[in-house]
């Protein structure tokens, strides 16, 4: 691939993506790719108009493509390189070129020098992994026995063929197809900026915001449902009224001036990373106990080393949901409740040693969860009760976001010497 940007070309600006495979038509296979090329792409300021799976079929894949080029200057697939009949990717990207696959003497002996190795037969099935056609240079795959493609058509369009199996496409995508394509071109002048949210539904979000801002082309605002928090998104491109960085800046001051009290972080940042992060900032680890969540607060947190859970069971007598020590009346939503779980937080920090007890009990209320949550440290204790939406499975994993929302932002509003967040 060229190390310097070929300016011969027109920049890459759309990309369409193929998930070749019958197994993902039928559903026995989940495809994962076309996300993370998705992101890849965007990130890179590629506008991706389709994801689309499609079956092992020659005449379907040859269609695939070549409506892809008409629509894209690049098309990015997936699957259909192995060495059996119906990996027909390779077949169909030389149709749609018009040019004839050969054996590529280099690629052939690679592959031979892998069966070599391990003393085993060559299947010569398997020559066609070898295959090459006079528009392509191949993507090597040292965790496969399929070498990817990066065609370049005479039309400026370019097609690029990954391995199926994410521990081969991945490599292949960021070690050498992309970098290719940075070579080419890649992508405009875009940015973007994230807002996390919690405490507040995806339509109030909309409602606040208001059609002034969420009409907006660029910077586009959007708003997205995850299952962790609400999401908004500001993204730009830059233009002759500034740059992409300068146009996602102020609207983001906009969104952020209006959302304040419910953005809790930015980007991907997971609720565990900013509990971890804020903890780290103070100097302080985590105990935490939970009743009746089966153990969804432990597994939003994950094993990180601020956390002491294995230390709970073994030296600390809490309430969990199987703890003989009997919970005041569990229909008890008052200051009786209120005081046990405070204790129970206050037990966590002397019997771990931890500087943070957090003690976190639901209880099914109708068709929803009453979550009460306490956070001890050693500058205050706090309590409070909040409903989660809908009961069951589902309101116990939001009984843990609500429980991580809370403890945020206690976590946030101690100080400490050296503290980084004091001004």
């Amino acid at each position: 691939m060229p190390a310097t940007t070929d300016l011969s070309h027109p920049r890459i600006l759309r990309a369409e993506l193929l998930s070749i495979g019958t197994e993902l038509t039928v559903g026995e296979t989940r495809d994962t790719n076309a996300g993370e090329l998705a992101a890849s792409l965007t990130a890179a300021g590629v506008k991706v108009g389709r994801v689309t799976a499609i079956p092992d079929r020659l005449d379907v894949v040859i269609e695939a493509i070549t409506a892809g080029l008409r629509r894209a200057d690049l098309v990015v697939s997936t699957g259909g390189l192995g060495p059996t009949p119906d990996d027909l990717t390779r077949e169909a990207i030389a149709a749609v070129c018009a040019e004839t696959p050969v054996v590529d003497e280099a690629l052939e002996a690679w592959l031979r020098g892998m069966w070599a190795r391990r003393e085993m037969h060559f299947p010569e099935s398997n020559r066609k992994q070898a295959w090459l056609i006079p528009s392509a240079v191949a993507l090597p795959n040292p965790n496969g026995t399929a070498p990817g493609w990066f065609v370049t058509r005479p039309d400026g369009g370019i097609i690029v063929a990954l391995p199926g199996p994410p521990r081969e496409m991945r490599p292949m995508w960021h070690e050498h197809a992309l970098p290719g394509l940075r070579a080419r071109g890649l992508g405009a002048d875009v940015a973007t900026r994230t807002f996390r949210l919690a405490g507040i539904g995806e339509s109030q979000v909309a409602e606040i915001l208001g059609e002034d801002l969420l009409r907006r082309s660029n910077p586009e605002v959007a708003t997205y449902a995850r299952a962790e928090a609400v999401d908004v998104r500001v993204s730009a491109v830059g233009d002759g009224s500034g740059t992409a960085d300068e146009l996602v800046e102020a609207t983001a001051a906009t969104v952020a001036d209006r959302l304040g009290p419910h953005i809790w972080g930015t980007g991907a940042v997971t609720w565990s990373e900013a509990i971890g992060a804020r903890l780290g900032e103070l100097g302080w680890r985590l105990a935490a106990t939970e009743i009746a969540t089966r153990g969804q607060v432990a597994v939003l947190f994950g094993d990180v080393d601020w956390l002491v859970l294995d230390e709970i069971r073994a030296e600390a007598s809490i309430a969990t949901d199987d703890d003989p020590e009997p919970d005041p009346d569990p229909d008890d939503e008052g200051a009786g409740a209120s005081d046990h779980l405070v204790a129970a937080a206050r037990r966590l920090r002397a019997a771990t040693g931890a500087e943070v007890g957090l003690a976190v009990r639901a209880r099914e209320r109708g068709e929803d969860m009453a979550v009460s949550i306490a956070v001890v440290t050693p500058g205050r204790e706090h309590v409070e009760r909040r409903m989660a939406f809908l009961g069951g499975s589902l309101g116990r994993t939001r009984a843990a976001l609500t429980a991580a929302a809370v403890l945020l932002r206690v976590l946030r509003a101690e100080t400490v010497p050296g503290d980084p967040t004091v001004r």
